[in-house]
């Protein structure tokens, strides 16, 4: 239990650091514009709940995947497709920087 409150406290200190880097800050409001934008299509064309819009659109950025669900409109698959195009660079980006903040914090301890 004390090295998960160990390691959280050090993911919050990283956090803190990425979001004084403006590409940091530029790239998180990308991606919450992106999963905004994702959940709202989600919800409106494909008739999900928010929560498994959201849902949906994290684990296809993170490149997890979702199993269960397949767009089941030629627009829901059509918008999918740019979605991942463009949403994973960004999401990708954004695991960086915070890789990033937490190994140059560690460094400046």
């Amino acid at each position: 239990m004390i090295s998960l409150l160990l390691t959280l406290k050090r993911l919050i200190h990283g956090l803190w650091y990425a979001f004084k880097m403006k590409n940091f800050q530029a790239l998180f409001v990308l991606v919450l514009v992106i999963l905004l934008s994702g959940t709202i299509f989600f919800v409106t064309q494909e008739n999900l709940t928010v929560i498994d819009a959201l849902y949906f659109c994290i684990v296809t950025l993170s490149t997890v995947g979702h199993p269960a669900f397949i767009p089941q409109t030629e627009m829901g698959k059509v918008f999918t497709m740019a979605f991942i195009v463009v949403g994973t660079g960004l999401f990708i980006g954004l695991m960086g920087h915070i890789a990033y903040a937490l190994i140059k914090q560690r460094g400046d301890e």
